[in-house]
């Protein structure tokens, strides 16, 4: 996914801004695997082989995303992930 691409994306739900974390770039600079976070409703876009998965929560499969999540849990600051969002230990969404 190029960088320009990212500056003209927001959250397809309520249209706020998206913060990004990259896992991984490639030798053009593309971000390859990372995701963002809605900064209104905290839905988890991830990006994976440079495809953000955008789609709505119900063409969305938590299995599928699941073990991707899992091996970056690490870039999730301590939050978890339930419903296509972010949310804190107490299972609330992090506003």
């Amino acid at each position: 996914m190029r960088l320009e691409t990212i500056k003209k994306l927001c959250c397809p739900f309520d249209k706020a801004d998206l913060t990004l974390t990259e896992i991984t770039r490639d030798l053009d600079e593309n971000i390859i695997e990372g995701f963002f976070v809605c900064s209104s409703c905290q839905r988890l876009y991830p990006i994976i082989s440079g495809i953000p998965i955008m789609s709505p929560d119900e063409y969305r499969e938590f299995k599928l995303e699941q073990p991707v999540l899992e091996k970056w849990e690490k870039y999730l600051g301590g939050s978890s992930f339930s419903n296509f969002r972010l949310v804190d230990s107490g299972n609330k969404s992090i506003e």
